[in-house]
């Protein structure tokens, strides 16, 4: 068992009752899955519409390495330390995907003293929602089977770019063929499969906040072209109701709670490098409604997922953020100055020198959405006090806003400072929301403004089929869509191997997908992956469950 997993086992959870009771959330709009977890009702979020809105805080970190930051960690240790200071405050999350549990970074509920339970409930099947979101879209890729088969509509097979999704790690399901067997089994064609937190209903999802919404939204998700040329959207199949009702249950937000009994919505699943990469809106603002504070946190690190939430959901959704929390650590940073993952626990002032330009960058794109920011130093063991300090002396020399942040060992008390300067910074600032780009800007405006402002490139590069898909686009009328470029999270560039800062670079879009249920366009850069592969050593190997049902070895 890992000391995570022990921790987790030893809690005194709340019940679902008791919970909701010390949220001032009346028992009856709970719908109980179990003792400790539970959903919100829609009619007490749709009850909350004219309660006023807490201040957001919005927590991300610097380009993501193997050694890990700690990000959800702290955003639940920020959350924790609010309330210890006499704030209300309420904490806003993405579920776990199956995927990332099974394969390489486990379970995604937290660490040490600064976790969210039942984690075991939570980075397994959780109250289905996930499921759902596969039911729904794998009906969608059926129902256009179906048409290709009865050719009712003469959809043309080959435009069809809806595959079907399913919730692990598969490299062999990414390119198949299906509509083998003969005519009964209809006609055979090339697809694939991709990961269900990649899925547009999960983007959806995590967008709507009413059932019509929802359904809208399905209905426009475009599946493909007549053969005549002609978009066909699901809602031409009569397939979005259906899909729709599937998400009923999905759709209401789920409670549970921290290691310190405070309240935790944990909300839809979208990954940050091909969608938003945050929880849903409907969670965010039910947060801010019930809360002095709502905290919420953007996949991977600013300049993926905290880029999407302003010039995406916050756009949507209207939310003003008062404060960014940038998660950080000395093993990351000597990791883009050139440490290899092996040597980490090496002390090195020089690499964590150089690999301070990549905390200077992410700061200063968050300075481009006219927010302020503190740095979040999450502490780890390993890190020597020489270390510490040379940090601190660079971040002071720049006058940089900076706390340390030992969470993992000390629960909220190891983020009372951290708390404190969010508190005195959300105070001081008023809520401010700056989109990069106008709506109303080309496509090709908006790539370029993420890409220089956010990345650093120098130039954009497009292929044949991404300028194909402009013209497609603009013949859509969709070009006025925001832009949610799919990038590898391991860089400020298109290039997973360039660490730290790199500058100078060329970023290459090599095709446009369009997301019309989402209400958004994915310029695809680099080699993105939609189902991403087992490693040689995945974490299912170190999983398993005892003859009295205790699972071990989920972190």
């Amino acid at each position: 068992m890992s000391i995570d997993q022990d921790i987790a086992k030893k809690a005194r959870m709340l019940d679902i009752y008791t919970l909701a009771e010390k949220c001032h959330i009346d028992k009856n709009y709970i719908e109980p899955y179990g003792k400790y977890k539970g959903k919100i009702s829609l009619d007490y979020f749709n009850s909350l519409k004219n309660n006023d809105d807490g201040k957001l805080i919005l927590v991300s970190a610097i380009t993501p390495t193997p050694a890990g930051e700690g990000k959800t960690t702290t955003s639940i240790a920020l959350h924790d330390a609010l309330n210890a200071i006499g704030e209300k405050s309420f904490l806003a999350l993405r579920e776990p995907s199956l995927g990332p549990v099974f394969g390489v970074k486990g379970g995604a509920t937290g660490g040490g003293y600064a976790q969210v339970v039942p984690m075991e409930d939570i980075n397994l099947h959780f109250t289905g929602d996930i499921a759902a979101v596969e039911k729904a879209h794998n009906l969608i890729a059926a129902a256009i089977d179906n048409e290709i088969h009865q050719q009712e509509m003469n959809l043309d097979s080959r435009t069809v770019s809806f595959n079907r999704v399913f919730d692990m790690n598969d490299r062999a399901l990414r390119d198949i063929v299906i509509g083998l067997g003969g005519k009964t089994n209809g006609f055979p064609r090339e697809t694939g499969f991709d990961i269900t937190a990649a899925s547009e209903i999960m983007a959806i999802l995590c967008l709507a906040t009413s059932y019509k919404d929802l359904k809208e939204m399905i209905g426009n998700i475009l599946i493909g072209y007549s053969h005549a040329g002609e978009p066909v959207f699901a809602r031409d199949l009569k397939v979005h109701g259906a899909a729709a009702a599937l998400l009923r249950d999905a759709l209401k937000p789920n409670l549970v709670q921290t290691l310190e009994n405070n309240p935790v919505f944990i909300h839809g699943g979208p990954f940050a490098n091909i969608a938003q990469g945050t929880n849903s809106i409907i969670a965010t603002k039910m947060a801010l409604k019930l809360g002095d504070f709502a905290v919420t946190e953007a996949g991977f690190g600013f300049d993926l997922g905290a880029e999407k939430f302003f010039d995406i959901v916050a756009r949507k959704a209207c939310f003003d953020v008062s404060t960014v929390v940038l998660v950080a650590t000395i093993r990351a940073l000597k990791m883009h100055g050139g440490k290899k993952l092996k040597n980490l626990n090496e002390e090195d002032i020089d690499a964590l020198e150089k690999g301070f330009s990549n905390l200077e960058k992410h700061i200063e794109n968050i300075k481009a959405f006219g927010v302020p920011s503190i740095i979040a130093i999450n502490v780890f063991d390993q890190d020597s006090e020489l270390e510490i300090k040379h940090l601190e002396h660079l971040l002071q020399k720049k006058n940089i806003a900076y706390s340390l942040l030992t969470a993992w060992k000390n629960g909220s008390k190891g983020a009372i400072d951290l708390a404190e300067k969010v508190r005195d910074s959300a105070s001081k600032t008023s809520k401010c929301c700056n989109p990069l780009y106008s709506l109303e800007e080309s496509v090709e405006n908006k790539i370029k403004t993420i890409a220089s402002t956010i990345y650093g490139a120098a130039s954009i590069d497009y292929t044949s089929q991404a300028k194909d898909d402009l013209k497609k686009i603009k013949e859509l009328n969709l070009d006025k869509f925001p832009v949610c470029i799919a990038k590898t999270q391991k860089s400020l560039s298109d290039n997973p191997k360039l660490l730290g800062r790199p500058k100078d670079f060329l970023v290459t879009v090599r095709n446009i997908q369009i997301a019309s249920g989402a209400g958004f366009l994915i310029p695809i850069t680099g080699d993105i992956m939609r189902m991403p592969g087992l490693s040689k050593n995945p974490a299912y190997k170190s999983i398993t469950i005892d003859e009295n049902g205790n699972i071990e070895g989920l972190f």
